[in-house]
């Protein structure tokens, strides 16, 4: 099983570390500890040095996460980086990428030229994972051996990895993602929910 890193210390960053011995990176060290001793199987590695895990998370909110990316530089090379991001603006009506763009392929713009992103769990709400539910994870990326590995990972965590296709579905991901935010707040009346896949006949 391939090692994880996760950059990022807030509620989703938690969620996925709760599930999986992790190395958590932080830009407060102490917190970075902090989380890690709470977790328990964790471990707290050191914010601009190379992420020990083959798999690196970006749980950092989109408006930062191009430039954490960028920060990293060559220290990426070689490794998948799952952007779990919803690029959407403060009014919840929409999002900040470019037009026909989204920002997992943003992301890839800053990133080496040997790291492979792959969009992930940005489907799934963080108190909602944290549960420990069977939950089903829409991915996208443009690389199939990323995507496997990626795969692999999601259901050594007990949960379920459904592909829609090349990174280009990253944006209808991060739609789907701001649809779920609408429930949330207009429909469903909580975020309470999942988006799940019935395969069934």
């Amino acid at each position: 099983m391939s090692s994880v890193s996760i950059i990022g210390l807030g509620n989703m960053a938690g969620a996925l570390a709760g599930r999986n011995a992790v190395e958590i990176i932080g830009r407060d060290p102490a917190k970075a500890k902090e989380l890690a001793a709470a977790l328990g199987d964790a471990t707290a590695g050191t914010a601009g040095t190379a992420p020990a895990g083959d798999i690196v998370i970006l749980a950092v909110p989109y408006a930062s996460a191009a430039a954490v990316v960028g920060e990293y530089g060559d220290a990426l090379h070689g490794k998948i980086i799952i952007d779990i991001t919803n690029p959407v603006t403060p009014d919840f009506k929409g999002l900040v990428t470019p037009e026909g763009s989204s920002g997992a392929q943003e992301i890839v713009k800053v990133a080496p030229a040997g790291a492979h992103v792959v969009k992930a769990f940005n489907t799934v709400f963080g108190h909602m994972l944290a549960q420990g539910n069977p939950l089903d994870v829409l991915i996208a990326g443009d690389d199939t051996e990323a995507k496997a590995t990626v795969s692999a990972f999601i259901e050594s965590l007990g949960l379920r990895p459904m592909d829609t296709g090349s990174l280009e579905m990253a944006r209808w991901l991060e739609g789907t993602g701001l649809v779920m935010i609408g429930l949330g707040r207009f429909g469903a009346g909580s975020f309470d929910f999942t988006l799940g896949v019935n395969t069934s006949a």
